[in-house]
């Protein structure tokens, strides 16, 4: 029996976001024209690309030992697999994604009792058929091909499932929200036999924290600095670390390196409170993975 992983890597919108995680994980995968098997750097994994609608059902009959799917595809196919890790990335944002039942602005619906013996429109049939029939609301779902959020505008549906990660979408078709059913983010998914074997297990787990220490050094940046003595408990105290920061004397003198991983997103704000404090040097640098 091979022990080369067969990996499934997602076709569609998360396609450039996938290839891109990855090769910041340290694997490069090349897409070539239009083959459906790119080459990777690892002579370990096979590659194959798949949409993510049909992930869960190759990975959980074993036609792929392992791939990347969404958790709603998961429930949608209400597919028996292991999941390894959760993984919250996307193509818009690193927030997960909502899967939500909207009407039309002017729409008499308010909640979702107002839609029983309505038509429903989604790509996430099954799932919404069990959602709707387990709270006991006779619904139509229709499955849509396409263009969901113009189901409701068009007149064909009363409602749509439709995923988001911005609601610019669901705005722009003067849609509004009336509950919220699910968020999903993607999951590394691996085939239950596949798992068990301690080869193919292994890289798994490799990806696995690969994939999270490049999804985490994506938020985070490393700041360093010189500080006088004087001040360095001060600074100290301003600084937000994983653990403590690292501190060292600078060559004969009284000032101090000081250096630390910092979120991204309040170093705007950290770097003046820093010079305040008498911070000189003040260096900010991109990580590319955090383990």
């Amino acid at each position: 029996m091979s022990t080369i992983l067969k990996l499934g890597i997602p076709k569609g919108s998360l396609q450039n976001a996938t290839i891109e995680l990855f090769r910041r994980s340290g694997w490069k995968i090349n897409v070539n024209g239009r083959s459906y098997f790119p080459a990777i750097n690892d002579p370990g994994i096979s590659c194959a690309l798949l949409r993510a609608q049909e992930m869960s059902r190759n990975v959980e009959n074993g036609t792929l030992d392992a791939g990347l799917t969404g958790k709603d595809w998961i429930a949608e196919n209400n597919s028996d697999i292991h999941v390894v890790t959760d993984l919250v990335y996307s193509k818009a944002s690193a927030k997960p994604a909502r899967w939500v039942v909207a009407v039309a602005n002017d729409s008499p619906i308010e909640r979702l009792e107002d839609l029983d013996g309505k038509t429903v429109s989604t790509e996430l049939v099954n799932y919404t058929k069990r959602f709707f029939r387990e709270k006991g609301i006779n619904v139509n779902v229709e499955f849509s091909w396409g263009a969901t959020e113009a189901k409701v505008v068009a007149g064909l549906a009363d409602a749509i499932v439709e995923i988001t990660e911005t609601e610019s979408t669901i705005r722009a078709h003067n849609l509004r929200i009336i509950h919220e059913m699910m968020q999903t983010n993607t999951q590394l998914i691996a085939n239950h036999d596949a798992w068990k074997d301690p080869v193919k297990r292994a890289k798994m787990e490799q990806i696995a924290l690969l994939l999270k220490g490049a999804l985490l050094g994506e938020r985070l940046v490393g700041i360093k600095m010189n500080v006088p003595g004087k001040n360095l408990d001060d600074i100290v105290k301003l600084l937000p670390s994983l653990n403590a920061p690292t501190v060292s004397p600078l060559y004969q003198s009284d000032w101090f390196a000081v250096e630390t991983v910092v979120d991204s997103g309040v170093v705007r704000d950290l770097i003046p409170q820093l010079m305040a404090k008498g911070a000189e040097g003040i260096i900010e640098y991109p990580l590319n993975k955090v383990i």
